[in-house]
């Protein structure tokens, strides 16, 4: 959205510069054939705002300051103002063990040119990197206790202090109690910042067994796959017509996928009551402030990521 609102402004100011037109256009042609075209969709529309910018403002002296830079230079300028004075855009996206946060993460995430963060995944870095909250985590997981809320919320405000979390980010997995999201609230109303948008992805329990007792992954990319639904391209069945594991790869590394241990049934049960009991309650924390949406995720998976979208959308 932002990208796409930036290139159309800068698109209509721009209508007047032959110049600009064609600066701009050899800059985002080769911005396109960039293997990381999800990092440089904001530099993009970066580049888009600075030259409709410097038409709208018509100086001649801004004209010729911007001309003596390169439009990759004029971009970064631009990109760069608008990670420090624009809010970011924060999004917490929830649904229950299933409902297909794994699939439409990621979308969601080259969508909008910001990163999902996981719990786990920060918790791992951290520690990896022995940073100060990190070497916190370690000593407490190694005496056998659970990570408290002040270490996860430490651990997140770290990791969002990075170049990829400028423009916003997408929390998965988090929070999820009540005490947790007034952590996390507090923790953003430090920077100014806030939550911008809550993203429900709804399914029936009843629905939710199948498609967990089916699901493989792979771990390092956490792209997730589904015996019925969404197979790999490898995946061969044995007599019994079941999956035979060792065909289970991923698509796009070959890597062995894997289930994890709590997907069955006995372990769903459980987990379907802990989100029912402390995480759904999240939900009506974030209501009032009118960011709440709901996704009907028990439908095709075209017609699902069509809700997501609407979801998303500033109007929504």
């Amino acid at each position: 959205m932002f990208v796409s609102n930036a290139v159309r402004f800068a698109s209509s100011r721009m209508a007047s510069s032959g110049a600009a037109r064609r600066t701009f256009a050899s800059f985002a042609a080769k911005t396109a054939k960039s293997d990381s075209a999800r990092r440089a969709a904001p530099i993009v529309a970066a580049a888009g705002f600075a030259f409709g910018a410097s038409t709208l403002l018509g100086s001649r002296q801004e004209v010729t300051s911007n001309s003596a830079k390169s439009p990759e230079e004029v971009a970064k300028e631009v990109e760069n103002k608008f990670g420090i004075y624009w809010p970011r855009n924060i999004l917490i996206l929830f649904g229950p063990p299933g409902a297909g946060k794994g699939t439409h993460g990621p979308k969601i995430e080259d969508l909008l040119g910001v990163p999902q963060l996981s719990t786990g995944d920060m918790l791992r870095a951290a520690v990896g990197a022995q940073t100060e909250v990190g070497k916190k985590a370690q000593a407490v997981m190694k005496a056998g206790g659970l990570v408290s809320d002040e270490i996860v919320v430490g651990i997140i405000k770290d990791r969002i202090k990075e170049e990829d979390c400028k423009f916003g980010f997408i929390l998965d997995g988090f929070p999820r109690t009540i005490a947790q999201a007034k952590a996390l609230d507090a923790m953003l109303a430090e920077e100014g910042a806030c939550v911008t948008k809550v993203v429900e992805l709804e399914v029936p329990d009843s629905v939710l067994e199948e498609r967990i007792t089916g699901r493989w992954i792979h771990k390092k990319s956490g792209r997730s796959y589904h015996v019925k639904y969404a197979p790999p391209k490898s995946m061969k069945k044995g007599a019994d017509g079941a999956p035979v594991p060792e065909s289970m790869t991923d698509d796009e590394t070959g890597e062995p996928l894997m289930q994890r241990p709590d997907d069955t049934s006995s372990a769903l049960k459980k987990r379907l009551a802990s989100y029912h009991g402390e995480t759904v309650p999240i939900l009506d924390h974030y209501s009032p402030n009118g960011i709440v949406r709901q996704v009907n995720a028990n439908q095709k998976m075209d017609g699902v990521w069509s809700e997501v979208l609407k979801s998303l959308e500033r109007s929504a």
